[in-house]
């Protein structure tokens, strides 16, 4: 087998932002995360509700209006004559 077809492997830890390490073997060293099975709403059994009314009013807010606006087909001239 070819020497330069495989990647270098380390012993490394990954380390999420809820303090949970796990090592692993890994073609990267040191690892970190943002969210883990620690930690993890679906792993964890909580729910977190997102504000969906505030979002929208937001944006309604930022634009003008929530409701889509729809105008008259165009209407090609070959289709016309």
């Amino acid at each position: 087998m070819k020497e330069q077809g495989h990647p270098t492997t380390y012993e490394t830890t990954i380390t999420c932002t809820c303090g949970a390490v796990y090592p692993t073997i890994s073609t990267v060293q040191n690892l970190r995360v943002g969210i883990c099975a620690a930690c993890h709403p679906f792993f964890t059994g909580e729910q977190r509700f997102i504000d969906t009314a505030g979002r929208v009013d937001k944006f309604a807010q930022r634009y003008g209006s929530t409701r889509a606006r729809r105008s008259a087909p165009k209407v090609s001239e070959a289709a016309a004559s």
